[in-house]
């Protein structure tokens, strides 16, 4: 059986499911993306191909065996794709979370069957049909549960509106011991500069009192200034749209002093550097083609308390 526990998000790794690109199919016609930054590399011509991808994906796995974490891969499920497994489930304490996705995404589940009839029945959790919820909208830290949403009468519009009211009121209720605090977030169907897709993309908490954020995707500005509050000013590095477009917050920790980062963000690895985090630099750029990076290729079964 796996005894699952997660609690927060940078505690030691024991256990993780990494996704896959092997089979990914073809990429999706333009009226078929369901975020803008894939729909902009389709009109640019530059999609990533599953050869890329599968060694990008490689090299995170030998960080991750590099540092004795045992990792989990989807099965494959033929001309499909895999890649982000932070969205379809996740864990909160020892609970196991089915996601309610988009129905674009909603047969990824299968593909980690074998992992998931491993944990035992009463630590699975389905929600209700109408709380649709993304794993990357889902932060688990100590005593709180942060999650992005858009709670906007128009949140049928978006296609990138992944989490809404519904979800964060049935996790407020199955976890009433945690304290539950919502993030209202950008959304465009077709600018990524102006749409965060889910929290992870402008949020990421590192080390014990870190934290990287984009400021400007917070809708409501009382709430970014509760996450300056939590962490401190002088601990958040902040970063632009462009950055956040790029993935730069989607970085993930192995540790509280170990994170996995694209060797292309100069500015955010030096700070983390400067602030005694060792950084595994992996070239991960195609991934984030597809509007996701690092901690979305990701779903932690385990951490060390």
């Amino acid at each position: 059986m796996l005894n699952l526990n997660v609690v927060n998000e940078t505690s030691k790794l024991k256990a993780v499911v990494l996704g896959t690109a092997v089979s990914l199919g073809p990429a999706p016609k333009l009226e078929d993306c369901i975020d803008p930054k894939s729909r902009e590399h389709i009109l640019n011509n530059t999609y990533p191909i599953e050869e890329d991808l599968t060694q990008e994906l490689q090299e995170f796995f030998q960080v991750l065996k590099k540092h004795d974490v045992v990792v989990y891969r989807p099965k494959k499920i033929e001309n499909y794709n895999q890649i982000f497994s932070r969205d379809i489930a996740f864990v909160i304490d020892n609970k196991f979370v089915f996601a309610n996705v988009v129905k674009e995404r909603e047969n990824e589940i299968h593909g980690i069957e074998h992992i998931f009839s491993q944990i035992d029945n009463q630590n699975i959790i389905h929600l209700p049909e109408t709380c649709h919820v993304e794993g990357g909208d889902v932060m688990l830290w100590g005593n709180y549960i942060f999650i992005g949403t858009y709670s906007a009468s128009d949140f049928s519009n978006y296609i990138t509106a992944r989490t809404n009211n519904q979800a964060v009121n049935a996790i407020k209720n199955l976890f009433p011991n945690k304290t539950i605090i919502p993030f209202e977030l950008l959304k465009s169907n077709d600018d990524p500069r102006n749409n965060a897709l889910h929290l992870d993309c402008c949020l990421q908490p590192v080390g014990k009192n870190k934290a990287i954020a984009c400021p400007e995707v917070f809708l409501d500005r009382n709430q970014y200034k509760w996450i300056v509050d939590l962490f401190g000013a002088e601990n958040i590095f902040e970063i632009s749209k462009e950055e956040m477009c790029d993935m730069h917050c989607n970085i993930f920790s192995i540790d509280q002093n170990i994170v996995v980062s694209d060797r292309s963000f100069i500015r955010l690895n030096t700070w983390l550097e400067k602030n005694n985090f060792i950084v595994e630099k992996i070239k991960y750029s195609e991934a984030s083609k597809q509007g996701g990076l690092l901690r979305c290729s990701t779903l932690p079964l385990i951490r060390e308390n």
